[in-house]
């Protein structure tokens, strides 16, 4: 099982992913780092993902290899994260065929209308468990 997981500006929640998805699920998953910029895929590659790439046509390409997206919500909103998500990067995130698991976290520009607002590390807590469920099921 293939798992990306996409971030950008400094990739500290894809860093949190991948630990709690190493620790979680060990050698079960392999975990691709992909950066929107080259110190995102740089710290999630020392957070353990097993390999990375950055940019627009890396999540390109990727996105279609891989069994699951995972990342902050942003990934897939135009000009958030301080304006470093292209429309080009969320073209393609939502087309890739890959299941997505996206953690919804406020955007400055954004509010999601229905979502409790919840700590990140229970978000990622229930992220790993979803994608847990989503490896038993394949």
């Amino acid at each position: 099982m293939k798992v990306a997981v996409v971030d950008g500006l400094g990739g500290g929640l894809g860093c949190q992913i991948i630990e709690s998805l190493k620790r979680e699920l060990g050698d079960a998953v392999e975990i691709i780092a992909l950066g929107i910029n080259a110190g995102a895929t740089a710290n999630m590659l020392k957070a353990g993902a097993r390999r990375g790439a950055t940019g627009e046509n890396a999540i390109r390409v990727t996105g279609k290899e891989v069994d699951a997206i995972t990342g902050p919500v942003g990934i897939i909103i135009p000009d958030s994260m301080m304006g470093e998500v292209t429309a080009g990067i969320t073209e393609a995130v939502i087309s890739s065929p890959a299941r997505k698991f996206l953690l919804c976290v406020n955007q400055p520009h954004v509010e999601f209308i229905g979502v409790e607002s919840q700590p990140v590390s229970v978000l990622i807590g229930k992220l790993v468990e979803r994608i847990k469920e989503f490896i038993k099921d394949a």
